[in-house]
């Protein structure tokens, strides 16, 4: 990307806005996996890897790929990405940043081949928002996308095979979209999604590791009834219990440093104001990045609500739908990128991720390694979400830095 560095963060910025032009809801910004929208963004993202040098394609599962070669044989190759779908009515940045970045890499690199080819992947899904599966696109990269969870289903019954091909792409191509024998790398630009770095006045972050995570699903199940004929003593209500669980939650959160914990769902039944509620649906997030502290967390919350529903003779049905270990990034990796930020003249503070990235489900696979950018306010999932032009020149200037430290790592490998 010609040009100072001031330019290319300008530019950057502006690419990630024109990427979120393209919405299922106007006026918002929601971009769900494999839906129109994704069309569009597939065509720019194209383009300007295209423009770049890179050879582009898109992978059975939807995640489009633009690789870099290096003229060298049987080069290895480092991989940058991230995801391109959002949650609804997102900012501009959560995701799509880190694949605009990885391009501007590359622009960068024009004139300084490294020892090794990069390949930029946008992940087609990562939020988990259609098909209440998180992580398509990294499952299907690292090989570990279950076959049937191509079964599951979205709101109108169609299922993931079902919009693979309405797409245009063929499910039995899935083997093909995993990570070539020579990635030797994983790296992933992405906003901090929180208020860390901003209450430190810092730009960067350097993720040791990111949190474990359990998702359930908790229906609490009574007795609908008239809510003026019906004596309190005599009442299942779903809703009772549903809200002293949802206290409890806050409660055991608070009292264990570092654990977050979140009922974001709250789905009422019959739903009316005059009618005891008969059936109450709620949802539990749950993160601690020691997975023996989330366990218990989990169990010692199940066991409320177990007890909230049968004092008062309401029945209780527990789903867990997400069960993700934490998960450490390569301290080698991790080490170089904070020496890197120095170089750059970049302070930047190491860090655990409180949320989920596709470097988790990587990091098993590849050495991986995470750089945040500072999140404005704090914000993210939000439409007010923002980056600032001098963390994107920082984020810039450090990988620079940290590519010229892998390119004599690998140089060095290849002469040992």
């Amino acid at each position: 990307m010609p040009g100072t560095n001031t330019d290319c963060a300008t530019r950057i910025i502006a690419r990630c806005r024109e990427i979120a032009a393209h919405t299922e809801v106007p006026g918002e910004i929601t971009r769900r996996f494999l839906t129109p929208p994704m069309r569009a963004v597939h065509s720019l993202l194209s383009q300007w890897m295209e423009a770049a040098g890179m050879t582009v394609h898109t992978d059975a599962i939807g995640n489009l790929r633009g690789l870099w070669p290096s003229p060298i044989a049987n080069a290895p190759r480092l991989i940058i990405g991230s995801h391109l779908d959002t949650v609804p009515n997102a900012g501009a940045f959560d995701g799509i940043l880190g694949v605009i970045l990885g391009i501007a890499v590359i622009e960068e690199l024009l004139e300084h081949r490294p020892p090794f080819s990069i390949e930029v992947i946008g992940f087609s899904e990562e939020e988990g928002v259609r098909f209440s599966k998180a992580f398509l696109g990294s499952l299907a990269v690292v090989g570990k996308l279950a076959p049937e969870t191509l079964q599951r289903t979205d709101q109108n019954g169609l299922t993931i095979a079902e919009a693979i091909r309405s797409y245009g792409l063929d499910p039995a191509n899935l083997p093909a979209a995993v990570l070539s024998r020579d990635a030797f790398a994983y790296l992933e630009f992405h906003i901090e999604q929180g208020p860390i770095l901003e209450s430190e006045g810092a730009s960067l972050g350097i993720v040791e590791a990111l949190v474990g995570q359990t998702r359930m699903q908790l229906l609490f199940e009574g007795q609908a009834n008239h809510a003026g004929t019906t004596p309190m003593h005599l009442r299942h209500d779903a809703m009772a219990a549903a809200a002293e669980w949802i206290v409890a939650v806050e409660a055991c959160a608070t009292a264990h440093e570092g654990l977050v914990a979140t009922v974001g769902k709250l789905d009422a039944s019959p739903g009316a104001g005059n009618v005891i509620a008969g059936r109450v649906k709620t949802s539990l997030d749950i993160r601690h990045a020691d997975d023996n502290t989330r366990h218990a967390a989990v169990d010692a919350l199940t066991q409320i609500a177990k007890t909230a529903a049968t004092k008062r003779g309401v029945t209780l049905t527990l789903r867990t739908e997400m069960e993700q270990s934490a998960v450490p990034l390569d301290p080698h990796l991790t080490t170089l990128l904070h020496r890197a930020a120095a170089q750059a003249g970049y302070p930047s503070r190491r860090m655990t991720s409180g949320a989920g990235h596709d470097a988790m489900i990587l990091a098993p696979i590849i050495p991986s390694t995470m750089l945040f950018l500072r999140s404005p306010g704090g914000l993210s999932h939000h439409p007010d979400e923002a980056v600032l032009p001098q963390d994107v020149e920082a984020a810039l200037a450090t990988v620079m830095e940290f590519l010229a430290l892998l390119s004599d790592d690998k140089t060095k490998d290849s002469h040992a």
